[in-house]
């Protein structure tokens, strides 16, 4: 059986656990919140950088994403200008973008990935 590995967790979530090869990083948004959807974007993405290190494993090996966005309509050119700069060259996972309600007003971004485990 494949064991279980959990990252930074507490009595609500583990931040990454990685399991059978795959590394699964929970919901990811930005510290500094007074930032615009760029700043935030970035936030995330070196938040989800960090789990996967963390991990033993990196954005090149990333299968999946689900990014959610507090306003589509307003934020999704400025998210994806930051995402297509930080996505590895030619390892673009699947992807799925969203709208909905945040868990805090001034969040807006949180971003979801699965990567694959280093060998």
């Amino acid at each position: 059986m494949s064991e279980i590995t959990r990252i930074e967790t507490d009595t609500r979530r583990s931040r990454a656990v990685v399991y059978n090869g795959v590394v699964y990083v929970g919901g990811m948004a930005a510290d500094d919140r007074s930032h615009d959807i760029t700043g935030q974007t970035e936030q995330a993405l070196a938040r989800v950088e960090k789990f996967l290190a963390q991990a033993g494993t990196d954005k090149s090996r990333l299968l999946t994403a689900q990014i959610w966005l507090k306003d589509i309509k307003r934020d999704f050119e400025g998210m994806n200008a930051v995402w297509n700069a930080w996505t590895a060259p030619g390892c673009a996972p699947t992807r799925a973008t969203c709208q909905c309600e945040m868990g805090a007003p001034d969040v807006l971004v949180e971003i979801i990935v699965t990567a694959a485990a280093s060998q």
